[in-house]
């Protein structure tokens, strides 16, 4: 069972749809005992990143997501979900949850694309990923596949963190991580297919790492 964190600011319906279309079970809740019980988490966001932030505290569930982590229970970041557990966010000059190193920062103005045409924010779209270090959640994704992205910010992290980068306007990383602790920029239960892939992968991360946990 995977649990979708459900903190007032995440797309979960879109979510657990997608998961449900892949036969995951899955919870939404913002229960921490339930956060704790599951065999993954997925954090999902939109909107901004200081009503997240309030949100998540309004809520008690900062100390339970850096409990989840701390003891390395599978755990998915997506789209705001991404940018907040880094330290901090130019939008609004907002300290975030501190889970991973780095800052989200704005797109600079008047970016322009490759082929010299304006490059709008925000970011709405469909993108492809460059793999920058192999990771079995992107395994059996084709590299012209395509995700869906709607942002106006985007992560800056330590480069051994980076494992896919994006061109819109600037290269900018668009999935971090370590095996069982990711996070995506794009909407994966957005975009199709691929997206689904990416699920199905983390699920089967999560039931191998449930495993082990078990001893079976």
């Amino acid at each position: 069972m995977l649990a979708i964190v459900d903190y007032g600011a995440g797309n979960l319906t879109s979510v657990r749809r997608a998961l449900e279309h892949c036969g995951i079970p899955s919870v939404v809740t913002a229960n921490p005992d339930e956060l704790l019980a599951a065999e993954g988490v997925i954090f999902p966001g939109v909107g901004a990143a200081g009503q997240a932030m309030k949100a998540l505290a309004d809520a008690g569930l900062e100390a339970p997501l850096r409990e989840i982590v701390a003891a390395g229970r599978p755990f998915l970041g997506i789209c705001l979900g991404c940018q907040i557990l880094l330290e901090k966010s130019e939008e609004g000059d907002v300290t975030t949850l501190g889970l991973a190193p780095g800052v989200c920062r704005r797109f600079p103005p008047a970016m322009l694309e490759e082929d010299g045409t304006p490059a709008p924010v925000p970011h709405m779209g469909w993108n492809r990923l460059e793999v920058v270090r192999p990771t079995r959640l992107l395994a059996g994704i084709a590299p012209e596949a395509e995700f869906y992205f709607v942002h106006s910010y985007y992560v800056d992290t330590e480069p051994a963190l980076e494992i896919a980068r994006t061109r819109y306007g600037r290269e900018f990383c668009s999935v971090y991580g370590r095996d069982g602790f990711w996070a995506v920029q794009f909407h994966p239960e957005k975009s199709g297919r691929p997206g689904l892939r990416l699920l199905e992968n983390f699920y089967a991360y999560c039931r191998e790492a449930a495993c082990s946990r078990n001893g079976s």
